[in-house]
């Protein structure tokens, strides 16, 4: 069954939210009273379209259905979620949340994307809604604080994992929660090295991107200090570094003033730093980053990467077919090299995603692996026919030339959503015991299941380009 979340306030947060909806399978209603609503959120789709489906090596669920309205009332009717994303005004966020709150169904989460009110504050005149607080770009990045009901919070919690989303429940409510807290106390840090004349924009930006900044993504603050202790741990960095904390290095306590001067300087070294890329310049090369990041943390399962992984994991695989899809994905852009399209070793890449699955479709998965037997490629041949660029889709079937005794030969067949085809890639396996790393026969149950296919593509014509050495036609 599709869900449905609806949407008020399509800025770049109420856009990033109806970006994420969507791209999950869910029908997304807006309502925005500003005209240029629906150019914003085509924007945020575009980029996030882009972007999103390019963390994962499954294709994500087709895209709901999107729709604009002009009555509040219409816009959450029959909806599982509404996530509000008006102004941080106070007032204007009671009136917005009494009418979602008469207008809404019964179970519906009703989240608030603010960054500073507590839900005792929303919730002041009756309305019925949490803290749901996520962070630029919402389509990417997976996290989301949550503050409220705890009933509230345990049913929010459990839709924004079914989107990829990481909620963090906190424990007391606070103003600004939690990461806002702490990116205030840098921001206002920041402020005075500027003021002072210490540091540039650019200057601080750089220290926080080549230094700190790499090491919290995978680990956070605590973990990281934790290894600065050395063996001895966290005691040891508390009682080294702990009386640094009564100096006077900070000013977090006082904030400059905000002058039209020191406003000018930020604002001056800001265009100065980056103001030969527009703002979707920026967005797009802030996405590819994260992407690029992200999918990096996915091979440890260390922070963000543990999310999409075990997102990844609850995406349905496809329907098997007489050719079993093996791999149904969106090209990355770190795949694609200096000529604008996917370099050839990802063309081998997919192909050996599509040999993976097809070993667990017949029962040499990880925990066959894990047992002492599997299959390791002997060899490859791979044509290279169409390009592929980033954000393409590309689908590969598995055909089985043979699958006697301990060899597996394989020929697979990347697809473009055009049906072009892109490349083929023969590739030839021999089953191994890791424990001797010598050939042996694979178990029963697996020689069965891969028996099975190979007498079922039996009969299939010989594919095209089949046995070629390098150079030849087929």
């Amino acid at each position: 069954m599709t869900h449905k979340a609806a949407i008020i306030g399509g800025g770049v947060i109420g856009g990033g939210w109806a970006a994420r909806f969507l791209l999950n399978g869910w029908d997304v209603a807006v309502f925005d009273p500003d005209p240029e609503a629906r150019r914003k959120i085509d924007e945020v789709l575009a980029n996030a379209r882009r972007a999103l489906p390019a963390l994962y090596d499954k294709v994500l669920p087709a895209e709901g259905r999107l729709t604009f309205h002009g009555d509040l009332v219409e816009t959450v009717a029959g909806a599982a979620w509404v996530q509000e994303s008006v102004p941080e005004r106070l007032e204007l966020k009671h009136k917005v949340h009494g009418q979602i709150t008469r207008a809404a169904d019964a179970g519906a989460v009703i989240g608030s994307s603010t960054s500073g009110f507590k839900p005792s504050e929303l919730t002041a005149e009756g309305a019925k809604v949490i803290v749901a607080h996520p962070f630029n770009p919402v389509y990417l990045l997976p996290l989301v604080e949550l503050v409220g009901a705890p009933t509230l919070c345990d049913r929010a919690a459990t839709l924004l994992r079914e989107i990829g989303m990481h909620p963090l429940t906190i424990r007391k409510e606070i103003d600004a929660h939690i990461a806002d807290r702490l990116l205030e106390a840098v921001w206002r840090e920041s402020l005075w090295l500027v003021k002072d004349g210490i540091a540039t924009t650019e200057e601080i930006d750089e220290a926080i991107r080549m230094g700190f900044g790499l090491r919290w993504a995978q680990m956070g603050l605590f973990e990281t200090y934790r290894i600065a202790g050395g063996e001895a741990g966290m005691k040891h960095f508390m009682e080294q570094f702990g009386p640094a904390l009564e100096w006077p290095w900070t000013k977090l306590m006082d904030v400059p003033a905000f002058t039209p001067e020191l406003v000018d300087l930020i604002a001056g070294q800001s265009d100065a730093q980056s103001g030969h890329m527009s703002i979707r310049e920026l967005e797009r090369l802030r996405d590819d980053n994260l992407v690029g990041m992200m999918r990096a943390l996915r091979k440890s399962g260390s922070g963000a990467g543990g999310t999409i992984n075990a997102h990844e994991a609850g995406l349905p695989d496809p329907e098997p077919l007489d050719l079993p899809v093996t791999v149904d994905r969106v090209i990355p852009q770190s795949w694609t090299d200096y000529n604008g399209h996917m370099n050839e070793t990802h063309y081998v890449e997919v192909s050996c995603q599509a040999t993976d699955r097809f070993m667990e479709m017949i029962g040499a998965d990880a925990a066959y692996v894990a047992s002492g037997g599997s299959y390791f490629t002997v060899e490859n041949h791979v044509r290279y026919l169409a390009e592929m660029l980033a954000g393409d889709r590309v689908t590969v079937t598995t055909q089985v030339l043979d699958g006697r005794g301990k060899k597996m030969h394989l020929f697979h067949r990347l697809t473009k959503a055009d049906g072009t085809l892109a490349a083929t890639v023969e590739t030839l396996l021999l089953h191994v015991d890791i424990k001797t790393r010598r050939s042996a026969p694979p178990s029963e149950a697996v020689a069965a299941q891969l028996s099975r296919f190979a007498e079922a593509h039996a009969d299939l014509p010989k594919p095209k380009g089949v046995g070629l050495a390098v150079g030849q036609r087929g």
